[in-house]
């Protein structure tokens, strides 16, 4: 067939009368039957092809490796066939088509009625992609030949031309042309991606919209054939299509041009309805979000299951890495996942949360950092009261993206974390709509920080953030509401034992067992050495007392050298980086949590330890910490009076044996008690290791009369 003799510039205008005809044909063509296909990132791997291929005025290289990480995840769903062969059929009948004679409008027709069970998005992708393999067969020869012997040889026999400085004009319509079509097609895409159940659109606007698809999806078509007539047209005698050059390139620009004005008013009609629905579905959910549910099934359906009835996905079954077992290999364990294929991936619907307390963790594609979300997981699904809780609580992770679009380092972090995590999470964030995205960020107040949103049961939120209260308390802080953060807080007290809670497995063993230890911070080796001496003259004595390094936020290669050093000369037990990094993560979360508390006397007095702990961090001021198992009144020093009062141990200590080190510190610290006692009273959780301690009054410094009130 011959496009040249058969088209005209003309030919590519038509009345509102033949426009009604050909529309009326096309939907007799229509027959959808439920069967779905990813056109989005079958468009997105075709773009890729396209980009690839054009050599002379090249596309947006953002797509440049985005479609090849992802096209094996594009899903045909109630399909017949894989799409792989649907698009083979597609590429084969438009190759054999230009070796049959008949006008394009005879070939494009026969392809809608190939075409006939697929949505309209679903229509234009399969086409573009299949005109996609022969563009990019053609270009890939027409590239290698030169340099290589099997391209030279196969361009050979196709009759590929050997110099193309007589096509520039053909092939500049020719890219001109592709780029159009694919701008076009995402317009479709788009429309047909509106959550179209979920509000109703102005009749006349949806009327307009669609009839503007159908011409499109027609011309889109009409051009994909055009543009394969061409390719095989240039398969002649050079003598031959270097005189048809301008003519050819002629009709690629009068098809580029009709659908530029296509795309033009398309892209208005597609805008105006998105608007709509937007505006639409926006006070839907707020509505959604006040009204009292039976089960979270509306609200988690409403979000997330409109594109996708198996919104969810679970890596669970595969073997996770144990935070138990953080010393034996974490890093190169999670490192490796990166070069692994999953293929045990479940896929699961909203009825997996049915009756659960969902924690919506929102967070970049790059979630936490990895100590972060090792202490998260230590804390949820590896934390003792897990087991006991028996899958009443489920974290679902919703990554976002910074810009509108995601980029390829984006989506292979996604895939990383999500195939690493025992957490649920969003199956293909990509598709999450718009709206959706707009509601997490305005209304759930999501500002690119971690946000752990908490519902319960029934689809309402109980905790705007509960990500701090995870990490410092973990599953014990079950059902995770506001209400519950502010009765921990009330109960706890600055202890030993709620500050280095379950971080290391040695330590909270000490803490148990009730022993003395003293928790040191110091960026200066010289000091670290001066100071685990004189501990070691007092511990001479007969006194227990175990030193415990916890470093510094800033781990730099210095705290590393450190480390080495303190093992090395037994100037005492420290934790390991990972373990630190908990350790100053922890201590960061008292603070924020708190702070988002109604102050009280008492959660105030635990803020101040917390502060100055990390603004003596923040200053690199030496500090130690003394405690005793779940004993409150710490002894807190810093700087320079760290090693004055140790220097005092000759004056101090021969009060240790009344009562107790700590106290006998702080006898040495403080002012002469007052002469008669006071009337402060403490109330406190009954625990069996306070009955046999020492608990020293806050305001008088004397140790405290121990009663048991019944309730």
């Amino acid at each position: 067939m011959n496009l040249l003799a058969t088209e005209s510039f003309s030919s590519c205008s038509s009345s509102s009368v033949d426009d009604d005809f050909l529309i009326r044909n096309i939907l007799l063509t229509h027959d959808p039957d439920g069967r779905h296909l990813d056109s989005e990132l079958l468009l997105r791997a075709t773009e890729n092809i396209m980009c690839y291929a054009t050599t002379l005025d090249v596309l947006d290289q953002r797509f440049d490796a985005i479609g090849t990480s992802n096209i094996c995840n594009i899903e045909a769903i109630a399909s017949e066939e894989p799409w792989g062969q649907t698009i083979y059929k597609m590429s084969q009948e438009i190759h054999c088509r230009c070796y049959v004679d008949g006008d394009l409008h005879t070939q494009a027709m026969s392809l809608f009625d190939m075409l006939g069970p697929y949505r309209w998005d679903a229509k234009v992708a399969l086409v573009l992609a299949a005109f996609a393999t022969s563009y990019g067969e053609f270009w890939l020869i027409l590239q290698l030949y030169a340099r290589d012997h099997l391209a030279a040889a196969v361009a050979i026999l196709k009759h590929m031309p050997s110099d193309i400085s007589w096509l520039k004009p053909r092939f500049k319509a020719l890219n001109l042309l592709v780029k159009t079509m694919v701008e076009v097609t995402k317009c479709i895409i788009k429309f047909e991606g509106l959550p179209l159940q979920q509000v109703l659109l102005d009749s006349k606007a949806m009327a307009v919209t669609k009839s503007q698809i159908y011409i499109a999806t027609y011309w889109i078509f009409r051009s994909s054939l055009a543009c394969c007539f061409q390719i095989t047209d240039l398969m002649k005698h050079e003598q031959v299509y270097s005189k048809s050059t301008p003519i050819a390139a002629l009709e690629l620009l009068s098809l580029a041009y009709k659908l530029r004005g296509l795309c033009r008013n398309l892209r208005e009609q597609v805008d105006l309805c998105h608007q709509q629905i937007e505006k639409g579905w926006y006070k839907k959910l707020l509505n959604l979000f006040k009204e009292t549910h039976a089960d979270n099934q509306e609200v988690l359906h409403t979000l997330f299951a409109l594109k996708d009835e198996l919104p969810f996905r679970n890596c669970s079954s595969q073997t996770k890495p144990s935070c138990v077992h953080v010393e034996k290999g974490w890093y190169k364990k999670l490192l490796n996942l990166f070069k692994e294929t999953h293929a045990d991936n479940q896929e699961l619907g909203i009825s997996e949360l049915k009756s659960k307390v969902v924690l919506l963790l929102i967070s970049k594609p790059e979630l936490l950092s990895i100590d972060g979300i090792l202490l998260l997981v230590q804390q949820t699904y590896d934390h003792p009261d897990h087991k006991n809780l028996g899958g009443s609580y489920e974290i679902l992770w919703v990554p976002i993206p910074s810009s509108d679009t995601w980029n390829f380092a984006e989506e292979r972090s996604f895939d990383f974390y999500a195939n690493s995590l025992p957490c649920l999470s969003i199956r293909r964030p990509w598709l999450l709509n718009s709206v959706v995205v707009k509601f997490i960020k305005e209304e759930l107040n999501y500002k690119e920080e971690p946000l752990m949103v908490v519902w319960d049961v029934r689809g309402m939120v109980t905790n705007s953030n509960a990500i701090d209260m995870m990490l410092i308390w973990g599953a014990k802080a079950f059902p995770f509401s506001a209400s519950r953060e502010k009765k921990l807080w009330e109960t706890e007290n600055w202890t030993l034992q709620f500050m280095v809670d379950g971080i290391d497995t040695l330590l909270t063993k000490w803490v148990e067992e009730g022993k003395n230890l003293c928790i040191f911070s110091s960026s200066s080796l010289d000091w670290i050495r001066e100071f685990s001496s004189k501990v070691k003259e007092i511990k001479s004595t007969g006194m227990q007392l175990d030193m415990i390094y916890v470093g510094t936020r800033n781990q730099s290669e210095h705290v590393q050298k450190i480390l080495a050093i303190i093992d090395d000369e037994k100037l005492g037990s420290s934790l390991t980086l990972i373990k630190m990094n908990f350790f100053w993560i922890r201590l960061d979360s008292m603070k924020k949590s708190i702070v988002r508390q109604e102050q009280t006397v008492h959660t105030q007095r635990i803020l101040e330890e917390v502060s100055e702990i990390l603004d003596s961090d923040k200053i690199e001021k030496d500090w130690v910490v003394i405690g005793r198992g779940s004993a409150t009144g710490l002894v807190k020093l810093q700087g320079k009076k760290i090693m004055e009062y140790f220097d005092l141990f000759p004056v101090w200590g021969e009060n240790v044996g009344k009562v107790g080190l700590m106290a006998a510190i702080r006898a040495a610290l403080e002012p002469p008690l007052p002469a008669t006692r006071c009337n402060y009273s403490n109330v406190v959780s009954y625990d069996e290791r306070l009955m046999e301690g020492t608990v020293v009054c806050e305001q008088c410094k004397r140790p405290m009369e121990k009663f048991v009130i019944y309730e």
